[in-house]
């Protein structure tokens, strides 16, 4: 909320850059906001691979490029799937506060709605919206988690 707050309401407020959508802004406050989510997923991901990992590559003459390139990285991102697309799930849900900043969507339609014919159905209609455009990535999100899980009690993935 205060990065959508400082992106929507206080770089227009600086007069840089004149007339910008609404709904701009606070892709850009996302962004910002999930990107340093992921880069902290990946960190964490490249973090937990076994340091014998990379001194084995570097034994085979791998500089420490191509040792984190070949090596670390795909390791490491098998390790945090679930958590990213966890994340995904959440953005797609965390996108509905772009309606602080003014900006029209499913939410911000059932408030007015309700407001103006005191019938607050289109709530429910807006929750079964949000349900419907999560529910299919929550469930291919279990079943990498599954599958994952699977491969490597079998010894699939190091």
């Amino acid at each position: 909320m205060i990065v959508l707050y400082l992106v929507g309401f206080g770089l227009p407020a600086l007069g840089i850059f004149g007339r910008v959508p609404v709904v701009l802004w606070g892709t850009i406050a996302i962004v910002l906001t999930y990107s340093a989510y992921i880069a902290e997923v990946l960190r964490a991901g490249m973090e937990a691979v076994h340091p014998s990992q990379r001194v084995a590559a570097r034994s085979l003459g791998l500089t420490h490029g191509q040792t984190l390139r070949i090596v670390v990285i795909p390791q490491g991102v098998r390790k945090v799937v679930p958590a990213l697309m966890n994340d995904f799930v959440s953005m797609q849900k965390d996108v509905g506060l772009i309606s602080v900043l003014g900006a029209v969507d499913a939410v911000r339609a059932a408030q007015i709605s309700a407001a103006q014919y005191y019938n607050f159905t289109p709530y429910i209609v807006a929750a079964l919206l949000f349900v419907a455009m999560a529910l299919p990535m929550i469930r291919l999100t279990d079943y990498v988690s599954a599958r994952l899980a699977k491969r490597e009690q079998m010894g699939g993935i190091v």
